[in-house]
């Protein structure tokens, strides 16, 4: 499995491209390395790109908690389904994201922010991410709560 870590600054061009860092590039399998899903994601404002089999494991263990008899199962996962994208990786290893899904997850400035989060990662708006991003302290407390066997 690929292991997404770090925060790496990019730049979107005035098309909505971006270059996805090199070392995020350089994890994906070799038969995965020219596309990505890509979602907003349902709490926060970024979007979050999977590479294609986490994608679709992602998917198959939602299919697997929901009833396809029960209506609301299904418009769940046709919501979380149909606001997906595909990516293109181009050959010089950017990715085109919309000017809608930029202004959405509040880039400033063309500043956009990759952070890692180990089997995929997510594209923030860099100032967003600063607003949003827990405190010294209360990371601290969360990380060692989660970490603390019960």
């Amino acid at each position: 499995m690929s292991t997404f870590i770090g925060k790496y600054d990019a730049k979107a061009d005035v098309k909505g491209r971006v270059f996805v860092p090199s070392v995020y590039r350089k994890l994906l399998p070799e038969w995965e390395n020219e596309r990505l899903v890509m979602r907003k994601d349902a709490d926060n404002d970024c979007l979050v790109l999977y590479p294609e089999s986490i994608w679709n494991k992602k998917i198959e263990d939602l299919k697997s908690n929901l009833d396809e008899w029960d209506a609301d199962d299904q418009l769940l996962l046709m919501q979380f389904v149909s606001d997906a994208e595909w990516l293109d990786i181009d050959s010089q290893g950017r990715v085109l994201i919309s000017k809608r899904y930029l202004e959405m997850i509040g880039i400033e400035n063309n500043e956009v922010l990759f952070v890692g989060m180990m089997d995929r990662f997510a594209v923030w708006g860099r100032k967003r991410y600063e607003e949003v991003k827990l405190s010294k302290d209360d990371f601290a407390k969360r990380l060692k709560e989660k970490m603390t066997t019960q």
